[in-house]
């Protein structure tokens, strides 16, 4: 118990940096007999007890470790159905600080979660989103300054956020609306949703979200520039050389996310496909500017 005790001690004292797997190796005094192994074991254990301990070095370096602080007295004081009975409580009550706490990781979030409990009629915003897939029904509402109408597919809870999934009259491409972003909301008349195809996890990368239709965007930069693009805007279509610069083209749906990327690439990139998000490039910049 006081090898563990100066194992956590320095974990604790190291914060966000970590402490090295030479350091708690020195501190614990295993000997000479495989001390990575039983550092193995002992970090093994403590996560058992609910610490949580992340080895956050780079694939192939020596291992360094960081603990994340909090009260791991539920973690030790329950059993596994308990926590993950709990776990899942707060997940449906939209608590994201207490799943955090209780060790939910977002890409744990089972596929589709949600709840057929409305705690309110109406006025509740996640409420009526249930009551539109329940009961089948378009829903009206604002999101991002615009007045949508949507016809309801499904509910879930992914990213710490609740998600309306659902397809825009006269459209057939599947849409994710955050639950909490949305306002004035009114639903229509049961039943006049239609069916709606079945939407699969959301991506986590907002790049890949499907908020608008499908746009091809090709981008020009030079040789020095292209790894800089690729880790912002992740890999493109296509790639094509020329004579000083490359061409490359995305395919865009969610074009506020690509906008942002484009304003921190800067003057590293260029323009020469893509009309309708190069003229919503200008209209923001000059809204920015006040112009």
């Amino acid at each position: 118990m006081q090898r563990l005790a100066r194992i956590l001690a320095v974990l604790d004292d190291a914060g966000v940096v970590g402490a090295t797997a030479e350091r708690l190796i020195s501190v614990a005094g295993y000997g000479d007999k495989a001390p990575e192994d039983q550092l193995g074991v002992d970090l093994k254990n403590l996560k058992k007890q609910g610490w949580q301990i992340d080895n956050v070095a780079p694939a192939g370096a020596p291992g360094r470790y960081r603990m994340v602080s909090g009260d791991n007295r539920l973690q030790v004081k329950l059993t596994a159905p308990q926590r993950a009975a709990l776990q899942r409580a707060v997940l449906l009550a939209e608590r994201s600080d207490l799943a955090k706490r209780l060790g939910v990781r977002p890409a744990a979030v089972p596929e589709g979660i949600g709840s057929i409990v409305i705690r309110k009629p109406k006025g509740d915003k996640l409420s009526l989103a249930f009551q539109s897939v329940q009961l089948r029904s378009r829903i009206r509402f604002t999101y991002k300054g615009t007045s949508r109408l949507v016809h309801p597919g499904t509910v879930r809870f992914q990213n710490y956020k609740w998600y309306l999934s659902g397809v825009e009259d006269g459209s057939d491409l599947v849409k994710h609306f955050v639950v909490s972003e949305m306002s004035d909301i009114a639903l229509e008349t049961p039943g006049t949703g239609a069916e709606v195809p079945s939407a699969r996890r959301i991506p986590l990368h907002p790049l890949r979200w499907e908020v608008d239709a499908p746009t091809e965007v090709t981008l020009r930069t030079t040789r020095d520039f292209v790894p800089d693009v690729i880790r912002w805007l992740n890999e493109p279509d296509t790639q094509v050389e020329r004579d000083d610069a490359v061409d490359l083209t995305y395919t865009v749906t969610h074009r506020h996310a690509f906008r942002a990327r484009l304003y921190v690439l800067g003057p590293r990139v260029t323009i020469t496909q893509g009309a309708d998000v190069y003229d919503e490039l200008v209209v923001e910049l000059r809204d920015m500017a006040g112009l």
